[in-house]
């Protein structure tokens, strides 16, 4: 499976312990200060706020948090000097690594990020040396058990969305970046309400792990970058067995 997909399963069931940790309260809770310093406190009037804080919520973020984080970013609660950055790199088997973070100390964070690729064998890039590998998509997800597939694609494709995908799990609306927010609200106007609204990266480039060592490492370091409290998303290439898989303890 590859890197994009079999992450996101693997994120999915270390979700209970994150939370628990706070690593996932606190990347939500980022999201929603950035949004709502980038386009006001107002999730009417800004989409990228509206859809962050509806990720948060279904994560079980409380009320009482997404109100201090809307109150940080909009400059009511003397929010730190957030910024967005990116980072690039290289694990074991030369597979690319894509890194998303906020942070208010760049030097922690790169310094941090530099060190978890140099111990699971990998070396941290240059800026652009492997983000032309993934591309941005939009991302809308459905319950299967609520919404009817027929349907949802003869909306989608009327929104301009580029492709509807089943998964085990739900189904999945994909667009452009550029379509996105008009895909989710065309979609919602006719009765679509998706259980997540993301732009999210998917590798265009794969490249076949068979090596267990090589794929530990791999999977190691993935989840020592999803653990940082700056990190809010990691994307890679590798496609690893579902075998292989059972194989690594992460």
């Amino acid at each position: 499976m590859s890197g994009h997909s079999k992450w996101a399963t693997i994120k999915r069931k270390k979700a209970v312990i994150d939370a628990a940790r706070g690593v996932a309260f606190q990347k939500f809770s980022r999201e929603i200060i950035v949004a709502a310093r980038l386009g006001g406190g107002d999730p009417a009037g800004n989409f990228r706020l509206r859809t962050a804080i509806d990720r948060a919520k279904a994560a079980g973020l409380p009320n009482d948090n997404i109100k201090r984080a809307i109150e940080k970013g909009s400059g009511s609660g003397g929010a730190d000097n957030v910024e967005e950055l990116t980072y690039e790199g290289y694990g074991a088997g030369g597979t690319a690594i894509f890194i998303e973070a906020m942070t208010d100390n760049r030097n922690r964070t790169a310094g941090d990020i530099r060190s978890y690729f140099s111990k699971f064998g990998g070396n941290l890039g240059e800026t652009g040396c492997v983000g032309w590998m993934f591309k941005q998509i939009g991302s809308i997800e459905f319950d299967k058990e609520t919404t009817d597939f027929d349907k949802l694609f003869e909306a989608a494709i009327e929104a301009n969305a580029q492709d509807v995908i089943e998964e085990d799990e739900c189904y999945k609306v994909i667009t452009s970046p550029e379509d996105f927010q008009s895909c989710v609200e065309t979609l919602e106007k006719a009765g679509f309400k998706g259980k997540s609204a993301e732009l999210t990266r998917v590798a265009e480039n794969l490249i076949e792990v068979t090596d267990e060592k090589t794929a530990a490492s791999i999977l190691r370091l993935m989840s020592k970058l999803e653990e940082h409290d700056d990190v809010q998303n990691v994307y890679s290439n590798f496609d690893i067995s579902d075998e292989l898989m059972e194989k690594i303890d992460i």
